[in-house]
């Protein structure tokens, strides 16, 4: 596993979490993948998150932000 020293300032990093019965794919740059029963299809939303967000083969502009809480209507303290 990697801890977040090995990756550098321009790179992404992505793992899964489970929840009860659900896994899903979360990403360093704020991006949650929908919950999955299975651990390989959560894998497969990060793997594919990865590279259609963060391959060095898309043209160089960034990823957009992640909503801010206003705009999503979450209410964080």
């Amino acid at each position: 596993m990697l801890d977040s020293g090995d990756i550098g300032p321009d790179q992404a990093l992505t793992t899964t979490e489970e929840k009860g019965a659900f896994c899903l794919a979360r990403c360093t740059c704020g991006w949650i993948g929908p919950a999955r029963r299975a651990r390989s299809l959560a894998r497969a939303d990060a793997g594919a998150h990865s590279t259609d967000r963060h391959s060095s083969a898309t043209d160089a502009t960034p990823p957009p932000a992640p909503p801010s809480d206003q705009e999503t209507g979450r209410h964080t303290r």
